[in-house]
């Protein structure tokens, strides 16, 4: 250790009188999380071991310390966490000043501005277990500064720079491009976190530990983009299955964002971004306020952002030939191209009405294409409210009461597709023309955006929620009862399109004043008409969510090693769901589709418990073992649609020598199907007899009779997760830390939709071989001929039902996925200041996926709709003095598009993300207390990959699952504390 180093480690235990030192910014503190082993021994010699294992600044009056005992404090914990926990009990508390922290009578009076106190509890993710780390995970963190450094705006975009997140899934960027990983079902344009690209339905995502109404069709995810980011004290990302602690949908991970809830002062924030095409805006407001038995936070946080257009990228577009791709215009464009009887193609002339056009004009073997992509935008225009709020009161000295509030309200807008197809003109209408002179009939391909408008989503979307906790602590021991309630209701309106019904009447109109014209160039159609062809489509959904508990923890007896501790507890979850729609786009008055109302609902009991067990400790001097912790835990839920499942998790700590950690964790996790996954019932099940391709029948086809719907035996998704790793501190350098974890999941029983397929089982029969019975019996055709879901729309006999093929929803699929994450990060004093550089990153070996259990595995690590092979985030950061500076490279491994025949090669994408910040201090006058930011993502504003990507709507030159279309943002801050 060097001097300057020892210099900065004394406890001020040892002094006489107060240290008293200039404050520098918050973000100058050091919130690494180090290996702690610190064992009951007086207060004063705690802090000083402390002081020296972190190697930061711990000030104090050694009047105040006194002769206060401490406690034994142990794990993978921050300097601001090790310390509330020595402090835990006593009437003295932390406040951080500079780059360390200054021990203080409780309540003594402000020591700087807007510096948020530790909050007393530290509750680790991964763990029920007060003030441990849970033995053999390793936890992710995104700490404040680390979020004020990244310079981004929102929760996302945030979540999106950490490796182990695949961008694929519901977000605003992929609606209409992709379904898949529920990206259809986003219709209030939420974003989801899918760790590891087991799925939006895969990770758990938690806020201050408590789970939100979901969002999406069916709910499918959390919506993140809705909790305001300048209310984020930090992200925990446990990457790690945890259904053993948190029940269902923690198969890939948990994610837990911690609110400012111990936040202090008075803290102003203003945010300002711009892009080529769009403009950024974020102000936000918190308050915190503490007194002698409790503490209240609040927070307002206002976001709105432009809409990004597609005719602001190049690439943007379905015309693919500038890069060497297809052409994927169609011949929906105005004016419109002419299908005559025989077939033959006629395209429209430009610069003419429509209403004089003959058939020399046509232009005879040649289609008017036009670009779906133009008048559409890649990110909508967004605006959001969100607020949170945090009440802690003391009702005695060892009880107490918290509640707290979330709300947001966001709105989205987004020019959308035109979802086209032919229209038949008639003879009737006044503007017809036959190329052919038959006198029948014409088909029409036409863009009917010139006169109804573009197609917009105006989407909105309210979440709240509300918790409530009553803690009492019980000698050592601490019980807690809890409730939360939150309910999230999404509303999507699609305006501008085609009534198809009301426009077949205006094309058969034979008055020239009312009828529709779709032969000119433009818009030549009264406006009488085109109102009443004007369509739209009107969805609804709406989720519940309400959870109760109550739970104990605390120490059994003690081990050689410290004390055996115990958490253990139940809950009760209600979860429900309904929709509804009003479709007013194929008839001639608008339909209600009813509401599924919430008879969509369940009922879940959960027991759990918990055990971390020290088994050797430092202090028994075991060669080879520094230390050895053990942690055991298990969780049985009941659900009311179901049934019953129970995961266990196991992990272990192994400490060699002293600054190396090797940990291992086996676990089983599951994820309880979706509302729509165990509906049964009548428009939900059918029996169908169809007749399929059959590349074994003489004829090409055979009929078969098949299932749709869900399976009755439908049961959650399983995995079984195995990690290991190490985390290494050398004690020759401080500064240093490495980590990397090997991680192994086993996901089965995954729930697929056979039917997209129905028309191919017989071809694909290797693939499907399990679902399929050939020569049913007599019995079994007339069971199914006779049942209330049979409907038989081609008059297929059963005496010519050749196989029954199984096309319903149930638990087929498995994927294997195994790879390493790791970190590398070191840290130095410089000067006045100090320098961090690091990286981080996950690298996956396979990702294997069968959609049956007997059917073949096919490896999709790489290719189009799967996570890349490696994602590595680069930072530097350099803190000199009142200015800092910090630098993030961020890197995406090229990839296979297998969407294309033949297949293409994806190139990598690499991007530079840069802030430089000036912080003043009371020196400064009226600025003291205030930080200005200059943050540039993507520096070099390098477009993303080429990527021929043929959607079912459209087509474009890049894949937003893996790559943004936002482009070089340009975002300046101030943040002003009070």
């Amino acid at each position: 250790m060097t001097s300057m180093t020892c210099s900065r480690s004394i406890v001020a235990a040892l002094m006489a009188a107060t240290v008293l030192i200039a404050p520098h910014a918050a973000s100058a503190r050091e919130d690494r999380r180090i290996s702690l082993d610190l064992p009951a021994q007086p207060l004063a010699e705690a802090l000083r071991g402390l002081a020296l294992a972190s190697g930061q600044t711990v000030l104090a009056d050694a009047a105040v310390i006194g002769s206060r005992p401490a406690p034994q404090v142990r794990g993978m914990l921050t300097l601001g966490e090790a310390l509330s926990l020595l402090l835990a009990g006593t009437d003295l508390e932390s406040v951080p000043v500079g780059d360390g922290y200054v021990i203080r009578p409780a309540h003594a009076g402000p020591v700087g501005e807007g510096v948020p106190p530790q909050a007393p509890e530290i509750i680790v993710t991964g763990t029920r277990i007060r003030g441990q780390a849970p033995a053999g995970a390793h936890v992710i963190a995104l700490d404040r500064t680390m979020i004020e450094q990244s310079g981004l705006a929102t929760t996302q975009a945030v979540m999106a720079t950490i490796p182990q997140n695949f961008g694929g899934g519901a977000n605003e960027g992929t609606v209409g491009f992709t379904q898949r990983n529920n990206a259809g079902s986003n219709i209030g344009y939420g974003a989801s976190v899918n760790l590891r690209g087991l799925g939006t339905t895969s990770t758990l995502t938690l806020i201050d530990g408590n789970r939100l109404a979901l969002g999406g069709g069916g709910g499918t995810f959390v919506d993140l983009s809705l909790i305001p980011t300048s209310a984020i004290e930090r992200i925990e990302v446990l990457a790690d299955g945890a259904s053993a602690i948190y029940g269902s949908d923690a198969v890939a991970g948990v994610v837990n964002v911690r609110l400012r809830r111990a936040f202090e002062g008075a803290e102003t924030s203003l945010r300002t971004g711009m892009a080529d095409g769009y403009t950024e805006f974020r102000a936000s407001q918190l308050f915190g306020r503490k007194w002698s038995t409790g503490h209240l936070m609040a927070a307002y946080e206002y976001y709105e952002r432009g809409r990004l257009g597609s005719e602001d990228r190049a690439y943007a577009t379905e015309d693919l030939r500038r890069y060497g791709g297809p052409d994927y215009r169609q011949a929906y464009a105005n004016p419109g191209t002419i299908t005559a009887a025989d077939g033959s193609v006629y395209g429209i002339p430009k610069g003419q009405d429509g209403r004089n056009l003959t058939t020399s004009d046509l232009i005879a073997g040649v289609a008017n294409l036009g670009d779906g992509r133009t008048q559409t935008d890649l990110l909508p225009r967004t605006r959001r409210h969100a607020a949170v709020a945090a009440l802690e009161q003391d009702i005695t000295p060892a009880i107490t009461l918290r509640i707290s509030g979330f709300y947001a309200n966001r709105a989205s807008s987004q020019r959308y597709f035109a979802l086209n197809s032919p229209v038949i003109v008639p003879v009737t209408n006044p503007f017809y023309v036959d190329p052919i002179g038959t006198g029948q009939p014409v088909s029409v391909t036409y863009d009917f955006r010139e006169d109804l408008g573009v197609p917009v989503n105006e989407a909105h979307v309210t979440n709240w929620a509300t918790t409530a906790s009553l803690e009492a602590k019980l000698g050592a021991w601490v019980a807690e009862a809890y409730g939360s309630y939150s309910s999230e209701h999404d509303r999507l309106l699609t305006t501008n399109e085609v009534n198809s019904t009301r426009l077949a009447l205006a094309l058969a109109d034979s008055d020239p004043a009312t009828a529709f014209n779709v032969f000119g160039d433009g818009s030549h159609t009264s406006a009488v008409t085109i109102a009443k062809v004007r369509g739209s489509t009107l969805q609804f959904q709406r989720s519940r969510q309400v959870t109760a508990g109550f739970k104990f923890d605390g120490p059994l007896l003690s081990l050689p090693g410290g004390a055996l501790r115990l958490a253990l507890g139940a809950e009760y979850r209600a979860e429900a769901f309904g929709s509804s729609e009003v479709y007013d786009d194929f008839s001639v008055t608008p339909i209600a589709s009813g509401s599924d109302g919430y008879p969509l609902s369940r009922h879940v009991f959960a027991g759990y418990a918990e055990l971390l067990a020290p088994i050797i400790g430092p202090e028994q001097g075991i060669a080879g073992v520094h230390r050895l912790d053990l942690s055991v835990a298990g969780r049985i839920e009941r659900y009311s649609d179901f049934g019953t499942t129970t995961n266990p998790k196991v992990g272990v700590t192994w400490e060699p020598v002293e600054g190396l950690a090797l940990r291992g964790v086996y676990g089983t996790s599951f994820h309880a199907p979706g509302f729509f996954d165990t509906r049964q019932g009548p428009g939900l099940s059918q029996i169908v007899p169809l007749p399929v391709g059959d590349p074994s029948s003489p004829t090409g086809s055979s009929n078969v009779v098949a299932l749709f719907g869900n399976n009755p035996a439908i049961g959650p998704e399983r995995a079984r997760t195995l990690t290991a790793g190490f985390d290494l501190r050398p004690l020759a350098m401080p500064g240093l830390a490495f980590s990397m974890t090997w991680f192994d999941v086993r996901y089965r029983d995954r729930i697929f939709n056979p039917a997209v397929d129905a028309f191919t089982f017989l071809a694909q029969r290797q693939r499907y071989a399990s679902l399929i019975t050939a020569n049913p019996s007599a019995a079994t055709l007339a069971a199914l001929y006779a049942d209330p879901n049979f409907a038989n729309p081609f008059g297929i006999p059963a005496s010519s039902v050749a196989y029954v093929i199984d096309a319903r929803n149930a638990n087929l699929a498995r994927t294997h996925l195994d790879g390493i994450d790791f970190d590398l990060g070191y840290r130095m004093p410089l000067g006045g200041g100090s320098v961090d550089l690091g990286a981080s990153g996950t690298w996956l070996f396979h990702l294997s996926q069968q959609v049956t259990a007997s059917s073949p595995s096919v490896e999709a690590l790489g290719t189009i709709g799967n996570p890349v092979r490696y994602r590595l985030r680069g930072r530097a950061a350099l803190q000199l003095g009142t200015f800092s500076f910090a630098a993030f490279v961020n890197h995406t491994a090229g990839y296979t598009n297998t969407a294309v025949t033949p297949s293409e090669r994806v190139a990598s994408w690499t991007t530079l993300d840069v802030q430089i910040a000036k912080s003043f201090g009371a020196a400064d006058g009226w600025m003291k207390g205030t930080r200005l930011s200059l943050s540039v993502t993507n520096l070099f504003d390098h477009d993303p990959p080429y990527v021929n990507n043929r959607t079912p709507y459209s087509a474009s030159g890049f894949d937003p699952e893996q790559a943004s279309a936002a482009g070089r943002v340009i975002a300046l801050q101030l943040v002003k504390a009070w």
